[in-house]
């Protein structure tokens, strides 16, 4: 029989070194397929023969089967460590930004520790101040209590209200208690604004002040009837008033004068009073008698007028100037022709 030895009947007999070569090809090609994108390697390029190349190793590849086989090949796989080692030898050292590592520090908490606190005022300067007095009996050794102040909008406990601050009272192993406070500017001067601990009698102190705010004077009062009347704003500063017109007499008004109503709603003239108008009615209802005409007492008492016609003539008067002849007077113009 010239069948190989080793070969079962019925089989092709057995591979040779080639063929296994070419299956070891096509499972790594398989295996490519399924784990590399050809279109994001950086490496693969398709010359103008339609053949393949590796810009890495400079081999050419018939197909994309064989060039993928190529990538899971030792040549190239070293090529591209060796590349990999000049990039991080030639690229810059970058300062690595220095981060302070903080150790947490946890404690049990024991609970709340005991507080007081008084309000007071200051008659002198109008002002309202805040005592606190915490009590902190189990401190730890070395320790001392911090406060600080936070807003409204920093906690998530209730809802915000900037009307409202908080201060904060801490020291191990007891809780952190806060107290809401009004949200006023505080008064940080050196003798109203202090803290001070006490270790013996392991009470901490903080007293605090709030400003007095300042009097709006400038704030226009609202109308009794709440309709607000519409405010003319002020001229703008630093504004001189435009010169009076040319040709005015010095004092006289500028700007146009006064213009009358339109002709048709005036109301019609009052009529002009009397100098011996209506008497009011007096309170009684009637009228005094008038006083009696005077009586013909003097010298032109017998006077009586004469008649006229007893008079001579009187002359007619001159005319013309003395000396002069009287003239006739001119023919009237003839109408006629």
């Amino acid at each position: 029989m010239d069948r190989e030895w080793g070969s079962k009947p019925g089989s092709g007999g057995a591979a040779s070194a080639q063929n296994e070569a070419i299956d070891r090809r096509e499972r790594l090609r398989r295996l490519a397929l399924e784990t590399i994108d050809l279109a994001k390697d950086p490496y693969f390029m398709r010359n103008h023969l339609g053949s393949y190349e590796c810009k890495l190793c400079l081999t050419l590849h018939n197909n994309e089967g064989n060039y993928l086989a190529h990538t899971q090949g030792k040549r190239h796989q070293t090529n591209l460590a060796k590349r990999a080692a000049r990039e991080a030898k030639d690229a810059p050292v970058q300062p690595q930004p220095h981060k302070r590592k903080v150790a947490l520090k946890r404690s049990v908490k024991i609970g709340r520790p005991g507080y007081r606190v008084t309000k007071q005022f200051d008659p002198e300067t109008k002002q309202r101040s805040l005592l606190f007095q915490i009590e902190y009996p189990e401190i730890e050794d070395n320790a001392k209590p911090r406060h600080r102040f936070m807003s409204s909008y920093e906690q998530r406990v209730e809802s915000f209200d900037k009307k409202y601050q908080f201060l904060l009272f801490a020291a191990d192993p007891y809780e952190i208690i806060a107290f809401k406070v009004p949200s006023t500017e505080i008064d940080k001067s050196t003798p109203k604004f202090f803290s001070h601990w006490d270790p013996d009698s392991k009470m901490f102190t903080l007293q605090l002040y709030f400003k007095v705010k300042p009097p709006e004077a400038n704030k226009p009062q609202p109308p009794a009837n709440g309709n607000a009347a519409p405010r003319v704003p002020p001229p703008p500063p630093n504004v001189q008033p435009p010169p009076p017109p040319q040709g005015l007499p010095p004092g006289a008004p500028s700007g146009n004068p006064p213009r009358g109503p339109p002709p048709g709603t005036m109301p019609p003239p009052l009529p002009p009073l009397m100098a011996n108008g209506p008497r009011p009615m007096p309170p009684g209802g009637s009228f005094p008698a008038p006083p009696p005409p005077p009586m013909n007492v003097g010298p032109m008492s017998n006077f009586t007028p004469g008649n006229p016609m007893d008079r001579p003539p009187l002359p007619p008067p001159p005319q013309g100037f003395s000396g002069q002849q009287p003239r006739a007077p001119p023919p009237p113009p003839n109408m006629g022709h």
